[in-house]
Parts: structure tokens; sequence; C-alpha cells
């Protein structure tokens, strides 16, 4: 019986914390709106079992949710419709502790810390959005923390950077991947040399794992922090350098983002996050890594590696 399910587990992260379940040998559930689309992604697995759910129908995520032990909350929402994050979290919930689920552990982002007021940022840093996503992403970790002091369920927020790795198409550096081994030019939001970081998606899964597991992670959030201080510019130099291409890039600034907007509703959204271009947005993990240990991370030369012969594969398959 999978003691584990990963709620919105067809995503980058999901696929991260799959791998590192078979890698220990873990039975574990994938729960998604989509069959085919969790067909495709672990139906070869015999370690998965593979439920779809109606984050609408309470009837429907409890059967998700039952005799689970640990749930992994993946769950995303359209970028321009933010403000279903904490419904969906509000009824996952409700159906979580009826079924007498043990923990949630949501993966989270550095939205709800809002602007920086100390570099790096530690999780006693305030959560102070300063934007809608921000806002709705924080009272979704609100109601998951309430539960948790209420003592209906044990939560635990393992907040995250903005991330990469091979196949990972929700990414800033995506494109700029996929240009390297083309040749063509890159299309990347800037500024580009702001300080920045970036977590290796596969390194997540065993964290992610490792601090469900700990009981006295519960009630709180935790940052990772990516491998180091880099920006944009140096991942693409080193991407291209890897392809032996010269590079091109072609920036959008905020202004560019705004024309685009005009007539792409998801580009458009990207306008209200871009202080996170602007200002480093840097984590202290130290917290973390003093519970956990020594925690993996894939340094961003290898990381830009595996990630263009990824592409290169990908584009010898076609």
């Amino acid at each position: 019986m999978a003691k584990i399910a990963l709620f919105g587990a067809a995503g980058a992260i999901g696929h991260s914390l799959a791998d590192t379940l078979r890698q220990r040998g873990e039975n574990y559930r994938v729960v998604g709106r989509d069959r085919a689309r969790l067909e495709k992604a672990f139906g070869s697995d015999p370690k998965a079992k593979i439920v779809t759910w109606d984050p609408d129908d309470p009837a429907s995520i409890r059967e998700a949710a039952r005799e689970v032990d640990t749930l992994i909350y993946l769950v995303g929402v359209p970028y321009n419709h933010f403000e279903l994050h904490p419904q969906v979290m509000q009824k996952t919930l409700d159906g979580a502790i009826a079924e007498g689920v043990r923990r949630i552990l949501l993966i989270g982002t550095v939205y709800p810390y809002g602007t920086p007021v100390s570099t790096p940022m530690s999780e006693k840093h305030p959560r102070d959005p300063v934007t809608f996503k921000g806002r709705m992403r924080k009272e979704q970790e609100d109601l998951l923390l309430a539960a948790d002091a209420a003592g209906k369920i044990e939560g635990v927020v393992l907040r995250l950077p903005d991330f990469y790795g091979p196949g990972v198409e929700a990414s800033l550096l995506d494109d700029t991947f996929k240009a390297a081994v083309e040749g063509r030019t890159a299309n990347m939001v800037g500024p580009i040399d702001t300080p920045h970081e970036f977590v290796f998606v596969p390194d997540v899964g065993p964290v992610a794992l490792d601090l469900a597991a700990k009981p006295e992670a519960k009630g709180r959030w935790w940052n990772l922090a990516g491998a180091g201080v880099t920006t944009q510019r140096q991942m693409a130099e080193m991407a291209f350098a890897a392809t032996g291409k010269k590079m091109k890039i072609r920036v959008a600034g905020k202004g560019m983002l705004r024309v685009v907007g005009l007539f792409n509703p998801i580009m458009r959204e990207l306008v209200e996050m871009h202080y996170l271009q602007t200002t480093p947005v840097l984590l202290d993990d130290t917290e973390l890594t003093a519970l956990l240990g020594k925690v993996k991370k894939t340094s961003y030369a290898e990381g830009v590696k595996q990630c263009v012969e990824y592409q290169q594969r990908r584009g010898s398959s076609r």
C-alpha cells in the first residue's frame, strides 16, 4: 500500500519525487486530473499507483487521500488564476483531515516573502508579499499551518527558489538550453545580470522526502537554497559553451513584457513578478541543512551540462 501520495504529480517536482521513491524501493501514489498524462509519466513504474481526482469534488479528494500517511502537495493552478491556490488547498485539507492523513508537505515558493529586507533570507525573514500571487501563496501556507496549529494535521512547507533541470519547461532557462543546442537566439526575461539562484529539480525529491519524514519539521516553513549565487547570463554562457555555439540572446525587460502581455495573458502575469528579476532574492537554508545534514546540490556547471545533453538527445530522437 502506498503511504506517500504526490498530489499534482505530473509536474517537474513530482517526477523528481517519484524518481527518488522508485530508487528507494517505496510504493507511492500519483494523483492528478489527467489520467493519460499520469499514465505516460508513471505507467511503466510498478511502484506507482495512478489515481485521478477532481479538486471540486469532496468525495474525489477523500478517495485520492484514503489510507495515505504523507501527502506531498504539488498542485498547480493557471498562472493567471492564483486565487485558486488557497481554494484548492482548503478543499484538499478538508479531505485529507477527514481521511486521517498524518502530514501534508507543501512545495512552496519565495513569493510570500515579498521584497527582501535582508539577503540572504532565512526563515525568520518576514512574509510580506508585495504581489497578488504572493498573497495567494501566503494564504495557502497559512491554511496549512493553521490546521497544524489546531492539531488537525501536521503541516510543513518547503520553500524553493526558481528551478531548472533536464526537460523542465516551466523554467526561466528552458529556452536558453534549447537555443544553445539549436544554435538560435535565446529568449530571456531580464535583467539577466542580477544575482540569482536556481535549484536543480532532481535534487528536490530527496530533500522533500527526508524533510517529510522528520517529526520536528512540522508547523513551519523551511528554505532550500540553490547551489550558490549565479546570474542568468552566466547560465546562458555555460549552456552555449557546452554546445560550442556562439551565444545569442534576446532579453525582454518589464516594458517588453507589458507589450507582449497585450496578446499573451501568461506573459502579462510576469509583469507583476518582475521584482524577482531586479532584486536579488536569495535564500539561507542553514536551518534545513542543520536538520537534514548534508544536502546534495548539483553544481550549476553540471546541471547546465545535463540540461544541454537532454536537449541534444531529444533533438537526435526526433
